[in-house]
């Protein structure tokens, strides 16, 4: 009986301790479970505010440019300058120029009913954007939303839109009177157009503002737990913005578990002092080492990969694409102009130039990109991508886009472009060696094509490149016999239309090929070197034959690459002296180019030659920079308005307006004008009534040989020489 009583008094006491025990465990487990469902609900209701803040922040984005909106296009003084006595002049200072660093709107246009923009401006600066390309097109339905109101609404809409630039607020807006009154017939009613981008500047602020942390725009495919929906005026989802959770329920429960984890750091902290200690020894001397393999393979200047280093890197790119089926893009970029920075700031800045060229293409490629430096002034970018033709042209636009601004390099401003070549490796089968062949033929032709541009190689440009330096040697061995001819194009006094000069001009006869366009040769000849030689054959043969004409000035084109010669100015002298060619008949026409790139030096070399006699005319005005900063610097003889400006004339009295402006100018400056290009009587009527007094063009007479102005110099026997004029 007690044994019964000890055994059952055992089990009691162990099934009550048992019992306390798993009580205690369900208590436990029950407060575990509460603090969780406490966290997980506290999270969830933190979600829920920062998601109908986070709306609420967008909706305000929008409606601030709404309300911007509203005050630009409802405005007495916008409708008057535009519809009443339209002021271009207003219209750029009141809008275009307002989106420079402003907060409410980065974009500006004025559309007319058709669609077309009247004016575009982004950032302050006037750009090329056409309003069906540039924005999604959801526009459209917000500009039928604006043209045809609800009743008692203003004629306004704004939503989000997608741009090439990014997402922004977009807001459409007829202008009008202050009082919504509008005196035009519908067809010329013009509609204001605000842009406000999301950018990440703009998205820190709307976290700070409205304390929602992390806040950033994802893409609409992007994974993300808390994120509200940006979609368009058609029901598209364009991107999602996204935020970080706080989850202050999960640091309330953390705190529950502190004294947890400093006791599970202390059964960890002997071992980890141990295993430290060797691990430090073993890891610096493997970074002394990596440090060393890589300084071999980077370029000291610029601090990315050199010409090693990139192909090492470019081997990896392909060996992998050639298991990932993925393709390889390189990338060859050449900057346009760097010599010239070079000459005229000195080497130092120049260094100055690539690093900070460096530094652009690093923030500008995709993270995973091998970018090297590969010489002077030629970069190299490699990466894999599943579709490289269109990251290459993605990427190209980005870079071209960098260097379409000005440089800062200390107290001097850089002007340079960049030229762009690229091919791609599919799936890793062209071997390294062809590639970079490839991506260099194709950056060449960037450059021969013009500059500033991006080019992607073909199978063909082995076979151009191979004639093109067929040319290049028939065109050295042309220069080396003399075989480079001048024919002579007239320049006529615009008031009597009696001749006063010619303009000299280059051709080439080549051999077992016929007449070569003098843009083909010339473009040849710079890019190879043999501009100098050419450009001496020419003025040569001109001063020669041009002294034996009393009193007719001669008019040569100098290249860009002759004008930076040192020795050029000591040519032209000799040139003089040798033909006995009078140096107040010789007019040197160069163009606005170098003068952006290279002032100091020019304007020396200008003071140089105006010393010698010689006249120095402004060719192609018009068609460049057309600065009146540099009529008054450099003190030009004479100015010659490019051919564009002739024949925009038929375009209507816009282009009539800004011809007559600009020779007013000129003459404002006392700087006589020449008009090139004319080809029908009515254009040299108006011209004359601008004020220009010289005309050159096919209507007054077509390039001829030496021998046929000969020939009418004699036939006119000291009367004023006459050319017959072909249409």
């Amino acid at each position: 009986m007690r044994t019964a009583l000890r055994v059952n008094a055992r089990g009691l006491v162990v099934g009550t301790l048992t019992s306390f025990a798993v009580m205690a465990a369900v208590v436990v487990l029950l407060v575990v479970t509460s603090f969780n469902d406490m966290a997980t609900h506290a999270n969830a209701l933190d979600d829920a505010r920062s998601r109908e803040t986070t709306r609420g922040a967008l909706d305000t984005f929008r409606q601030q440019l709404g309300l911007t909106l509203n005050d630009y296009a409802a405005w007495d003084d916008a409708a008057i300058n535009i519809y009443s006595r339209p002021n271009m002049f207003w219209v750029i200072s009141n809008y275009g120029e307002m989106s420079k660093d402003s907060d409410l709107f980065d974009i500006t246009m004025v559309i007319d009913r058709s669609g077309d923009a009247v004016l575009s401006y982004k950032d302050g600066v006037p750009v090329s954007m056409p309003v069906a390309s540039f924005f999604d097109p959801s526009l459209q339905t917000l500009i039928e939303r604006a043209e045809n109101p609800a009743p008692g609404e203003a004629p306004e809409a704004s939503g989000f839109v997608r741009t090439k630039a990014g997402i922004a607020a977009i807001g459409v807006a007829l202008v009008r009177m202050k009082d919504g009154s509008i005196d035009v017939p519908p067809a010329d009613y013009k509609y204001l157009i605000f842009a406000r981008h999301l950018t990440a500047e703009k998205i820190t602020n709307l976290s700070e503002t409205y304390v929602v942390q992390g806040m950033a725009l994802a893409d609409t495919d992007a994974a993300a737990a808390n994120f509200v929906a940006i979609s368009n005026a058609d029901g598209e989802v364009l991107g999602k913005l996204v935020w970080t959770s706080r989850r202050p329920g999960d640091a309330s429960y953390s705190q529950i578990w502190p004294r947890v984890l400093a006791a599970m750091s202390i059964v960890g902290v002997f071992f980890a002092l141990l295993f430290s200690v060797g691990w430090i020894a073993i890891r610096k001397l493997r970074s002394a080492e990596r440090r060393a393999w890589l300084m071999s393979l980077q370029d000291r200047l610029s601090g990315l990969w050199n010409r090693s280093g990139l192909f090492g890197k470019l081997d990896d790119l392909i060996e992998e694409a050639s298991v990932t089926k993925s393709d390889v893009l390189l990338m060859y970029l050449d900057l346009d102009g760097f010599k010239g920075v070079n000459d005229s700031y000195g080497h130092g800045t120049g260094d100055k130039l690539i690093r900070g060229v460096a530094v652009g293409l690093r923030q500008l490629s995709p993270a995973d990109a091998v970018i090297g430096r590969i010489g002077g002034d030629e970069f190299a970018i490699a990466l894999c991508a599943d579709d490289a033709a269109q990251t290459a042209s993605d990427l190209g636009d980005i870079i071209q886009r960098f260097f379409a601004e000005p440089l800062l390099i200390d107290d001097h401003v850089a002007v340079v472009g960049c030229s762009i070549g690229y091919a791609i490796s599919r799936a890793g089968v062209t071997a390294r060696d062809e590639l970079v062949r490839f991506a260099d033929l194709a950056m060449y032709r960037a450059k021969e094509a013009g500059k500033g541009r991006t080019i992607a190689y073909d199978a063909t440009m082995e076979e151009e490149r191979q004639l093109q330096k067929e040319l290049e040697r028939d065109l050295q061995k042309a220069i080396e016999a003399d075989e480079l001819t001048v024919a002579y194009q007239p320049l006529v006094r615009a008031r009597d239309s009696e001749v006063v000069g010619f303009e000299a001009l280059a051709r080439w006869n080549r051999k077992g090929h016929g007449p070569v366009r003098p843009d083909v040769f010339i473009s040849v000849a710079e890019t190879s070197g043999l501009i100098h030689a050419l450009g001496r054959q020419i003025m040569r043969q001109a001063f020669t034959q041009a002294a034996k004409w009393p009193e007719k000035r001669i008019s040569i084109n100098i290249s860009p690459a002759q004008f930076r010669d040192p020795g050029f100015v000591h040519t032209v002298a000799g040139m003089l002296t040798e033909s006995g060619m009078d140096a107040r008949l010789v007019s040197l026409e160069m163009t606005e180019g170098y003068l952006v790139h290279n002032t100091a030096r020019a304007r020396e070399t200008i003071a140089r030659l105006k010393a010698l006699g010689v006249k120095i005319v402004l060719d192609d005005f018009g068609a460049g920079f057309s600065s009146i900063g540099y009529l008054r610097q450099f003190g030009f003889d004479r100015l010659k308005i490019d051919r564009t400006l002739i024949t925009a004339l038929d375009d209507g009295h816009r282009a009539k307006e800004m011809l007559q402006a600009t020779v007013a100018l000129a003459r404002s400056l006392e700087i006589p004008v020449t008009a090139e290009g004319i080809e029908r009587e009515d254009q040299a009527v108006m011209l004359r009534l601008f004020g220009c007094d010289e005309f050159q063009g096919y209507y007054f007479g077509r390039p001829v040989s030496a021998a046929e102005i000969e020939e009418a110099l004699d036939a006119s026997s000291g009367k004023p020489m006459e050319l017959s004029a072909e249409a």
